[in-house]
């Protein structure tokens, strides 16, 4: 009975802790993102505005529209693609904000494989 009331008590407390995200505060502004994948940090800046991303990635510039589907999930569409990697829509989801950074998951949209990265507010 000592064990049941023990993990009834747990499990009270971690169902009712909810992440905060307030994605409002990055969905404009300046920012430095690192992705990991397969062990290899890949770093790029970026700025966004309500409806442009330009970002800077290996010294090479790329441009996407932005659609906002909520507060949280955004939509990039690449403006001019130079590849069929690049027509694909990439879907990215904020999952836990900060008061200067956010981590989020993306995915080329209709995709299941998720990669997770970290974007740092600049300005």
């Amino acid at each position: 009975m000592k064990y049941f009331s023990g993990f009834l008590l747990l499990l009270l407390f971690t169902g009712c802790y909810e992440v905060e995200r307030h994605c409002e505060n990055f969905q404009t502004g300046t920012f430095y993102s690192e992705i990991t994948i397969d062990g290899k940090v890949y770093r790029s800046e970026f700025t966004r505005t309500k409806d442009l991303q330009i970002e800077t990635y290996n010294n090479k510039v790329d441009s996407s529209q932005v659609r906002w589907i909520n507060d949280c999930e955004v939509v990039f569409k690449t403006i001019n693609p130079k590849s069929m990697a690049e027509e694909k829509d990439i879907h990215l989801k904020i999952l836990v904000t900060t008061d200067s950074t956010y981590t989020f998951e993306y995915s080329y949209v209709g995709e299941k494989t998720k990669q997770k990265g970290i974007a740092t507010k600049i300005k």
